[in-house]
């Protein structure tokens, strides 16, 4: 009888720890494009007025308020389908730090102990990209800011040489840090856009560009794994992604050197993280290099029940249930008014796993 009972209390003992190892093995990597989060105050040197009480959106702290709870919904909700918090939450559109801090102390996601890394960027409109973090899970090393320039050799039609000096866009962030004792370089991205449906040599050379400090990573820290995520305002098979990014639709055609883009067969399906003009479209990519791909410790998982690697994460809360854009992500603003809505893009996010 002893022996049983001591048999007993040594599997009570282990199941837990079993349990925690394996969910210590599991990470999940998200994006999330918050759509123009700002607070109600003026930053100097950015064209933020819109966003002012007295602004285009009338931005009032309640209104803010709403943009923040929704936000950390979201992030909640992600947290509780997937049974953790993200490990890493990349973030685009956010005006500043201060921003950033109100978001992480929404109650619904404040348990999660979210630490924050963000650098000032030079875009005209104040819109910067940050990195959410669990300090539980994730060990920062460093972080840099990545600027953009026209240092290239890719001809560049959009702009003449006054408009390039002239041009500011935003920066890329990249986070340099360990997971589980495997070396992560994360890099968070908001090219520049496709208005008036330009921009494809713009965004060739922020790919380029993102595409030279990963090598210059991989050089420093031989086996450093990398994703690269972002709003693209690209699909994965156009050139900056496919070509300047090295951004590779199957698994099977991953070389050395090259990324997987998880998201290029769900676009081709019809799923969509964001629509222009009724059609889907996958900005809001995370590509993984080789090494997630065929390398040794973590790699990136196929979602259970699923086809893909990848998940756009939508729910009805999140979608715009009637109207003229029914079925499509449900928005912060329509025409103008305030809709109390969430953002114009659907999060995304992958899973990795040893």
């Amino acid at each position: 009888m002893k022996r049983y009972l001591l048999l007993l209390a040594t599997l009570a003992l282990l199941i837990p720890t079993q349990a925690c190892a394996k969910k210590k093995a599991r990470h999940i990597i998200g994006f999330y494009n918050v759509e123009n989060l700002f607070d109600v105050t003026h930053d100097q040197g950015k064209n933020d007025y819109e966003y002012l009480p007295d602004g285009a959106n009338e931005w009032t702290a309640d209104k803010y308020a709403v943009k923040l709870k929704n936000i950390a919904r979201v992030i909640d909700d992600i947290h509780k389908d997937n049974g953790m918090w993200h490990t890493v939450l990349g973030l685009a559109e956010v005006e500043n730090r201060h921003v950033l801090e109100d978001l992480v102390k929404e109650p619904a996601i404040a348990s999660a102990n979210y630490q924050i890394v963000h650098k000032e960027g030079p875009d005209r409109r104040g819109i910067d990209c940050a990195l959410l973090y669990n300090p539980a899970r994730f060990k920062l090393v460093e972080s840099a800011s990545i600027p953009y320039d026209f240092n290239t050799k890719i001809p560049i039609t959009t702009y003449n040489k006054q408009e390039q000096e002239d041009f500011r866009t935003r920066d890329v962030l990249m986070v340099h840090g360990i997971i589980d004792g495997e070396h992560f370089a994360f890099y968070v991205c908001h090219f520049p856009s496709r208005r008036g449906d330009k921009g494809q040599d713009l965004r060739a050379r922020a790919a380029e560009i993102v595409y030279a400090h990963v090598q210059k990573m991989q050089q420093k820290y031989p086996g450093i794994k990398c994703v690269v995520m972002g709003d693209m305002n690209d699909n994965p098979q156009d050139a900056s992604l496919s070509q300047y990014l090295h951004g590779r639709r199957k698994v099977a055609d991953v070389k050395a050197g090259d990324f997987f883009n998880p998201f290029w067969d769900m676009l081709a399906d019809g799923i969509g993280s964001l629509y222009y003009r009724g059609d889907p479209n996958i900005f809001d990519c995370i590509l993984v290099s080789d090494g997630l791909v065929k390398g040794k410790g973590f790699k990136i998982q196929k979602q259970k029940d699923s086809p893909y690697y990848g998940v756009v994460y939508s729910k009805p809360y999140m979608t715009q249930q009637s109207g003229q854009y029914k079925g499509q992500p449900f928005r912060t603003f329509s025409n103008g008014k305030f809709i109390k809505g969430y953002s114009d893009h659907y999060p995304t996010f992958i899973e990795i796993k040893k």
